[in-house]
């Protein structure tokens, strides 16, 4: 394959630091480059010197004549009193942007709900991150250097953008390198992954999850080991070959190796240990949305919400900018009172909210870390039965990646990404039983994410989780909803199943709700009607099975905690019983659809 572009010896330091030493690589037509690595360690610096946006202090850049450089940096660029249509198309005529599919298909994927003359001073930094990434989507590169895509972005139009970048930049059609932590991402875009450590960048070959089964064998046979980051790797490769079903149906990685490398790592949690230790410390209700709806003048944002949350649910919830979830949060946490129907909540119900912004931090700024944390517990217990563990402020502190040196330094001094953790283990240490993380992964490179991943694994509480991170979504919870039309709905099938759905709302915005008046041509007489009582008994079925589980829950509150072995036969029928239930929302969705 041709060779696009290369650095070679390139050398990069600051006062205080050196970030590369006599790094030199290339890109070559074909190259999707996911670039992984801690914050701080260097990767927007090595995005910005071969892009030629950042001069080394030593070494070189070379670019193949006649090849052309498109970047997505983090800086907002963009003039307030320009439009959403200038700032994308410039001055091209409209027959010949609209006449170009590839324009048409970068507008309607990240700018279909936007005003084409909206000014962008009044649009939110979001909603202009994402006018920037399509202005740079419409342009023709040879090559594109994209520095963290997916912040602001929504899960559909990550889901999007990932399937627009595998179409365009396919084999021996350009380069494309990317900084993200989104892993999920990663593994769908990239076939090439760059870690950036200790002043080099190591190659890999494959996306996020076969980068982490070659980290864990490198680990494993380096002459000295870093113990813990090398337990995480092989514990998160343990949960990419075992507990996720989207991903274990098409390995991107030799299998047979990886089984043999994650053979003694336990399972990731153990289920049900933390939900006999949940049901002790909440009882039998935690809290109860029973035909709950929440109305604003007459926007309807809710309605007719029936959830149950159970102790130890882990729970993701799903849904567009604007559907409702943040309002689904507040009826959880009683800050706001639902218009119609009720809120029920257990007596024992301690919830706290790691918010996307740092609440809980804002009166310590000039205090240093230590200081902060030295008025809270003195230990926190994490797991359960014989696997519990008493770990001091300071232990979790190390778990989540601080240093000793770091514990004088004042919070104000710290990075997001250190502030985010900081602000994780004071809501932790204040031990509520249910824990809402709204959009937790912010400013949190991926070695973070795996480690707040590993001290969720051994929070005993209810966990709800909401999230634009498909893969830590998927990691930390158990199932997932989504608010769909003012709804709340199961999702059996997960982030796939919304997906689809969302993808036929759009498809057929002002369909009846009429099952006759949309029938499907292709369906009629005796087998309409034969599908629509089907549709209808299965309906029941669920309903009945929801019943029969909610109960069995509630149930374990009464149970003999010390009962290790009574309480799995009670979750392993649990289990069962709500393995029965998904397949019926899925028979009950494929008749739906069928029907129309």
């Amino acid at each position: 394959m041709a060779h696009l572009l290369g650095g070679e010896a390139l050398h990069l330091e600051y006062p205080t630091k050196v970030v590369f030493d006599s790094v030199s690589l290339g890109v070559n037509e074909g190259d999707r480059i996911g670039i992984v690595g801690r914050n701080g360690d260097g990767k927007s610096s090595l995005l910005g010197m071969l892009a030629g946006i950042r001069e080394p202090d030593g070494g070189r850049v070379t670019v193949r004549g006649g090849v052309t450089v498109g970047v997505l940096d983090q800086q907002d660029t963009l003039e307030d009193d320009d439009t959403i249509g200038h700032a994308v198309v410039g001055d091209r005529p409209e027959h010949e942007w609209a006449g170009d599919a590839r324009t048409r298909d970068v507008i309607a994927g990240l700018l279909g709900d936007l005003p084409w003359d909206a000014r962008l001073g009044g649009l939110s930094g979001g909603q202009r991150r994402r006018v920037a990434l399509a202005r740079l989507l419409s342009g023709d590169w040879d090559v594109l250097f994209l520095d963290e895509p997916t912040n602001h972005l929504d899960v559909e139009a990550i889901t999007w953008l990932a399937g627009h970048l595998k179409r365009r930049w396919a084999p021996s059609a350009g380069g494309l390198l990317v900084v993200t932590h989104d892993r999920w991402f990663l593994d769908e875009v990239c076939n090439t992954t760059w870690e950036v450590h200790d002043r080099i960048v190591e190659p890999f070959e494959g996306g996020y999850a076969a980068y982490i089964l070659q980290r864990v064998e490198r680990d494993r046979q380096a002459a000295t080991i870093e113990e813990r980051r090398q337990n995480l790797a092989r514990k998160e490769l343990a949960w990419l070959r075992r507990g996720a079903p989207a991903r274990t149906s098409k390995p991107k990685f030799r299998i047979d190796a990886a089984n043999e490398l994650i053979a003694d790592v336990p399972e990731i949690r153990d289920r049900v240990a933390l939900q006999s230790l949940a049901v002790a410390r909440l009882g039998k209700d935690v809290v109860d949305l029973l035909d709950a709806g929440v109305t604003y003048g007459e926007h309807t944002v809710l309605k007719d919400v029936e959830w149950r949350i159970a102790p130890g649910e882990r729970t993701g919830i799903l849904g567009v900018n604007g559907a409702g979830k943040s309002t689904l949060l507040s009826l959880i946490t009683g800050t706001l009172e639902p218009t119609t129907g009720r809120v029920k909540r257990g007596k024992t119900v301690k919830v706290a909210t790691l918010t996307q912004r740092l609440d809980e931090l804002e009166q310590h700024m000039d205090d240093p870390v230590r200081v902060v944390i030295a008025g809270l517990r003195t230990t926190y217990s994490f797991g359960a039965g014989s696997k519990a563990q008493e770990l001091t402020p300071g232990q979790l502190l190390e778990r989540l990646g601080f240093s000793n040196a770091q514990l004088s330094t004042p919070v104000k001094d710290l990075s997001g990404g250190q502030k985010r953790r900081l602000q994780l283990l004071l809501v932790l240490l204040d031990q509520p039983n249910v824990l809402i993380l709204d959009e937790p992964t912010n400013d949190l490179d991926t070695d973070m994410l795996a480690a707040m991943e590993d001290l969720l694994d051994s929070w005993s509480g209810t966990l709800i989780v909401v999230s634009h991170d498909r893969y830590f979504l998927e990691r930390v919870t158990d199932q997932q909803f989504a608010i769909l039309d003012a709804r709340l709905r199961h999702l059996p099938g997960g982030v796939d199943e919304y997906l689809r759905l969302r993808a036929l709302q759009d498809a057929e915005p002002s369909r009846s709700t009429s099952v006759e008046a949309t029938a499907s041509p292709g369906l009629q007489g005796a087998d309409l009607r034969a599908a629509q009582k089907e549709a209808s008994a299965t309906e029941r079925k669920i309903e009945k099975l929801q019943a029969q589980i909610d109960r069995a829950k509630a149930s374990l509150a009464d149970h003999d905690q010390s009962d290790y072995v009574g309480l799995g036969k009670e979750m392993q029928r649990i289990s069962e019983w709500e393995a029965e239930r998904d397949e019926l929302e899925l028979r009950w969705f494929e008749l739906t659809e069928t029907i129309g």
